[in-house]
């Protein structure tokens, strides 16, 4: 077992996910494209082990990170032997494509069941903490879905039940049926948002932190930096280095638009505010996901270790004068 500070806990901030018991940490780190992707196991080792000596506790994976998919879960499960499980959130997913046929995606009993177990053994783990269904899946009926992650927690395979790219909409109707079937209740869901969403297409579902509310669950947002575009790497164009200029960048329509220079525009515009805060971009973005009291956590991806480090460090100020959220509000609607 390896040797953790013995001060990990002293200045992360813990939320309570919803009106549940969980706490999460404000930054939680996940892995997708880089551990087991582009990033191999000893970056992981490092970036896990200092992220947990920040008093990061939670690690979010999906039964397909990784490159082959999978290989995160068996990156990261290696990793997990040498640190202490009961102190550990783990979380995983299944809804996206993982093998081939007509059961190796989306969100019938058979394919999620499969996978949480396929997930555990990659893992080497006895359960999972939070286990999602990772997107909505229009062919099958939502009380299979919901009735397989009932399944899970009851039989001890997970011990949380999760949602992810769901709509509110669709968000709330889960929970009642859940609650009117007395399943295992949605304690967390998992949305894609940042500052630039709306820019990019892809804007947060108004309705989702009202659903929250009612409903009484978290919301761990992932791709807070909008896939690193909230950092100072993009302020002067496209690094040769960046995931912009490689074949692991999703997304043509933004590299043209950081070519065209209108979006390294209002980049370089944010970094100001963020300047006058005291903060990095980076910072910034994190501080500003995290102003909504539904969000229980933003949920990171690093390939250094710096980056761990300078994102947890935007805990020190995450308060937003009316004015500085105006002047945002500006540069993001122009």
């Amino acid at each position: 077992m390896h040797a953790f500070s013995t001060s990990r806990y002293d200045t992360m901030q813990y939320r309570r996910c919803g009106k549940s018991g969980l706490l999460l940490p404000a930054i939680s780190l996940g892995a997708w494209e880089t551990f087991g992707g582009y990033r191999g196991e000893e970056t992981a080792r490092e970036c896990l082990f200092r992220a947990f000596d920040l008093g990061i506790t939670h690690f979010d994976l999906a039964n397909n990170y990784g490159r082959p998919p999978g290989n995160a879960e068996t990156v990261v499960g290696k990793i997990l032997k040498e640190m202490p499980r009961d102190e550990l959130i783990i979380s995983s997913k299944a809804g996206y494509r993982m093998w081939p046929g007509p059961y190796g995606e989306w969100g019938s009993r058979k394919y999620l069941i499969a996978s949480v177990d396929q997930s555990l053994a990659r893992l080497g783990l006895d359960y999972v903490d939070i286990f999602y269904s990772h997107r909505p899946d229009p062919g099958t009926p939502l009380e299979e879905t919901l009735g397989a992650l009932e399944q899970i927690v009851r039989s001890g395979k997970a011990l949380y039940a999760g949602l992810s790219n769901y709509s509110g909409a669709d968000s709330r109707a889960a929970c009642d049926l859940v609650e009117k079937r007395n399943w295992a209740p949605i304690t967390i869901h998992q949305p894609y948002y940042n500052m630039l969403g709306n820019l990019l297409g892809r804007g947060l579902d108004d309705d989702l932190p009202v659903a929250a509310r009612e409903c009484g669950f978290g919301m761990i947002v992932f791709s807070p930096l909008a896939n690193g575009l909230l950092s100072s790497k993009y302020l002067h164009g496209i690094p040769d280095d960046s995931r912009a200029a490689t074949d692991f960048w999703s997304g043509e329509n933004v590299r043209n638009r950081l070519e065209s220079g209108a979006l390294v525009q209002k980049l370089r515009a944010l970094n100001e505010v963020a300047t006058r805060r005291g903060q990095s971009l980076a910072q910034m973005a994190l501080a500003w996901v995290l102003r909504l009291p539904e969000t229980t956590s933003a949920l990171i991806g690093a390939s250094r270790v710096q980056q761990i480090e300078e994102n947890v460090a935007a805990l020190a100020n995450l308060s937003f004068s009316d004015s500085e959220l105006r002047e945002i509000d500006g540069i993001l609607s122009v």
